[in-house]
């Protein structure tokens, strides 16, 4: 059986944000770099990875290192972006049934956080 950050690394790698609904429980929580509130729920979630999906996961991005435990992730990745260069740390807990209940990310620097809001902002906006 997979497991939440084998699934994860699948999405990853596949691009699939159709298998977030399976991963992602109900009463995640993920935590923005750039949106000072928690988004709490299930459709939340889901919407802020798919978009992150979206702006960051091209041909240059990559996990560098990863500290794993029990239920929980440290992951670091490097991604280019319209020449700037930037780093982060996606920050994954998972609970007994192997869904992510919390997701939270760092990113730097800061006009690499700039262009992922910016790119993220105009998914998320409505209309």
């Amino acid at each position: 059986m997979a497991t939440a950050l084998d699934t994860w690394h699948q999405v990853v790698r596949t691009h699939d944000a159709r298998l977030l609904d399976r991963l992602i429980a109900d009463d995640a929580v993920f935590h923005s770099p750039v949106v000072h509130t928690p988004q709490v729920g299930k459709s939340i979630v889901v919407k802020y990875l798919s978009a992150a999906a979206l702006v960051l996961l091209n041909e240059s991005f990559s996990y560098q290192r990863e500290i794993i435990g029990d239920h929980e992730a440290m992951l670091e990745f490097q991604v280019t972006i319209d020449g700037i260069e930037i780093n982060g740390v996606d920050h994954i807990r998972w609970n007994e049934n192997d869904q992510i209940i919390e997701f939270k990310v760092w990113v730097r620097p800061l006009q690499g956080m700039q262009k992922i809001q910016q790119c993220m902002a105009a998914l998320l906006s409505p209309g």
